[in-house]
């Protein structure tokens, strides 16, 4: 369910290691570097709107890259605001939509990027039933394998019964539920939600099968003696 925006022609980005923002998904941000308190400043004073990009491993070795983002990034929009009295700030973005980064328009005195809004291909309901079902039943079994206690993956687990749109759903369970950034990113690149829902499904299975020999490994020992077994 990508939300209907019109694009700026130009959007201020910040650029993160390991990072992923994904649309309806909340994330929160401290603000403190300088060229980002005047992206902040000059934000507020206007759309509210950024992007936030994860930085490309693959190419910052490459001459002349410095921090370069992946393409596929997402458009978020300041939802709440809190400065701190040494000029830091504490914020809380939405993301909107995915983008693809056509081209970096300049760094100073903050990275503004030329972009385009990047549309999904969705399934068919009863692709969705499935496919929500088995994801929702991994997600369920690995917390409990996991055995994480009644808040975080467990909670977020029973909230996202709660969330209608298939689309939405697999956007935010990868949001907060995907420990590899890596296929977050894969994740944030995939247009095709039936796709996006079968890398993900598949990746939990192998955690599921994982902590299941974690546990018949350890047998009756604790963690801390599992290196003894």
């Amino acid at each position: 369910m990508e939300m209907e925006i019109t694009l700026p022609e130009e959007i201020p980005v910040m650029t993160l290691p390991n990072v992923a923002l994904f649309p309806q998904a909340l994330m929160p941000l401290f603000i403190f570097e300088p060229r980002y308190r005047q992206m902040l400043r000059d934000v507020l004073a206007t759309n509210r709107l950024f992007a936030v990009a994860g930085i490309d491993a693959r190419q910052s070795g490459a001459p002349g890259q410095i921090d370069p983002p992946h393409r596929v990034a997402t458009l978020g929009i300041v939802r709440a605001c809190q400065k701190t009295d040494n000029g830091t700030s504490n914020l809380l973005l939405q993301g909107l939509c995915r983008i693809e980064i056509a081209g970096i328009i300049t760094e100073e005195p903050y990275r503004r990027i030329r972009v385009r809004a990047l549309t999904s291909v969705p399934g068919t309901k009863d692709d969705y039933v499935v496919l929500r079902r088995e994801l929702a039943r991994l997600l369920v079994l690995k917390h409990k394998l996991a055995a994480t206690g009644p808040s975080g993956p467990g909670q977020l687990a029973a909230f996202l019964k709660n969330v209608d749109d298939p689309e939405v759903f697999v956007d935010i369970a990868a949001f907060s539920l995907c420990d590899d950034p890596n296929l977050k990113q894969k994740l944030l690149e995939t247009l095709d939600v039936r796709r996006r829902f079968h890398l993900f499904s598949a990746q939990i299975r192998e955690e599921i099968a994982s902590l299941k020999l974690r546990q018949k490994l350890q047998g009756r020992l604790s963690d801390e003696q599992i290196s003894d077994n």
